[in-house]
């Protein structure tokens, strides 16, 4: 989905497109890969995903439902949800 809202901009400031290939990935690769540490961490490999993202200097934004779940905040949802 990002790349394709970053061709999306890319074409909007006509600049050259990015090209790219889908792959498919099994579940373990793919809960892995999102954008917040929390989320991959609560999933699997914990100690790895912490580690990394601590050496990486990662912020979590929040966004999601697990992550918000995991620290004890409202989930962004409903009257929890705020743009």
């Amino acid at each position: 989905i990002r790349f394709s809202e970053v061709n999306k901009e890319l074409k909007k400031e006509k600049k050259k497109l990015a090209k790219g290939k889908q792959i498919l990935l099994g579940i373990t690769p793919v809960a892995l890969t999102t954008d917040s540490f929390l989320s991959a961490a609560s999933f699997q490999q914990t100690h790895r995903v912490l580690i990394k993202a601590c050496l990486k200097g990662q912020e979590d934004k929040l966004r999601g439902l697990k992550e918000n779940v995991i620290i004890g905040k409202l989930i962004p949802v409903g009257t929890g949800f705020k743009k």
